[in-house]
């Protein structure tokens, strides 16, 4: 397959045009989003929506999130990443499937929706996980494109991507918020250094490869600007895959923790990696499971209610059950 954006293969980086739509697709009054928002998107590569779920929803979800963190044990190993250093939880992977909130939040239409509409194509999951950043001891996260590793580790092909973060906390801007460079979607910069094999395993605490380098982010930075993307519990952010983000470490005793869901457009599965050996395991990025998001009948709220009840009997170091 030729590849259009090549990365990690040169000693000094490249910044290349991008060569796909941000929108896919076609704004009418039945949208789920307004045709303002569908151009700031456009524009900015990010959209943040206030009060998409209501208090009783995040409340469940946060109760759902609390269990998972308290009982890490009950969870595929593999998919919780500690912080280096603290050994706090940061991030749980593969969420959609090892809980029921979690796999009602990621198939709901406000959601979904959205990343359906955006993408002009059916949807599945590529990635899911929570993103815990507790008070004090919550590390970074650096600049970096997602697009840049879904296409270089995972095999991407194009940019036909989306991440939408569900705050389940408070982000402002002194605990670490998502920042981003409005604008910086429409360029893609290579990075260079050749892919470690089995990068992930280091990445996920601390990515050291696939990172932009410092002069090409001053110009970024520069040319864009910076914004953070910050809101009340219940505030969907919506960003492009290949916007330029990244967040500071939290050393405010306010933790923050958001679900983030990849949405892939079906068109656009996985191929072979196009920079490394072998491609990441699946709970990172889904090859095998390409399975169209579709609304399940039970409700956020009685999901959540089915995942404390199964957190709290795989206490004693059990499974907990999967999605609906």
């Amino acid at each position: 397959m030729n590849d259009i954006y090549p990365s990690r293969r040169e000693t000094t980086p490249r910044i290349i045009p991008r060569d796909d739509p941000v929108v896919y697709g076609t704004w009418s009054p039945s949208s789920p989003l307004t045709k303002d928002q569908v151009d700031r998107f456009g524009r900015d590569g990010y959209l943040v929506l206030p009060d998409v779920f209501t208090e009783s929803e995040i409340h469940n979800l946060q109760s759902a999130a609390t269990a998972l963190l308290a009982n890490p044990a009950a969870l595929d190993r593999e998919t919780v990443i500690t912080e280096p250093g603290s050994g706090e939880v940061r991030s749980i992977f593969m969420v959609d499937r090892q809980d029921v909130a979690m796999g009602r939040l990621a198939a709901d239409e406000r959601l979904a929706g959205i990343a359906r509409f955006l993408l002009a194509d059916d949807v599945y999951i590529h990635q899911s996980r929570l993103n815990y950043k507790p008070g004090f001891v919550g590390k970074d996260f650096y600049w970096h494109s997602d697009f840049e590793t879904w296409h270089v580790e995972d095999g991407m092909p194009r940019m036909r991507a989306l991440s939408i973060s569900v705050l389940l906390e408070s982000n402002t801007m002194i605990n670490g918020p998502l920042m981003i460079m409005p604008g910086s979607h429409r360029k893609f910069l290579s990075c260079v250094g050749a892919t470690p094999r089995d990068h992930y395993r280091s990445s996920l605490k601390k990515q050291e490869y696939g990172i932009p380098d410092e002069r090409s982010l001053a110009a970024l930075a520069s040319e864009h600007g910076i914004a953070a993307a910050t809101g009340a519990a219940g505030t969907v952010v919506i960003f492009d895959c290949n916007a330029m983000h990244g967040s500071n470490s939290n050393i405010t005793p306010f933790p923050r923790a958001n679900a983030f869901i990849v949405y892939n457009a079906v068109s656009n599965r996985l191929a072979p990696p196009f920079g490394a050996e072998t491609p990441r395991p699946e709970f990172i990025a889904s090859r095998r499971r390409v399975v169209p998001v579709q609304t399940p009948a039970i409700t956020l709220q009685e999901a959540a209610r089915l995942s404390i009840t199964h957190a709290a009997g795989t206490s004693a170091g059990g499974k907990t059950a999967g999605t609906v």
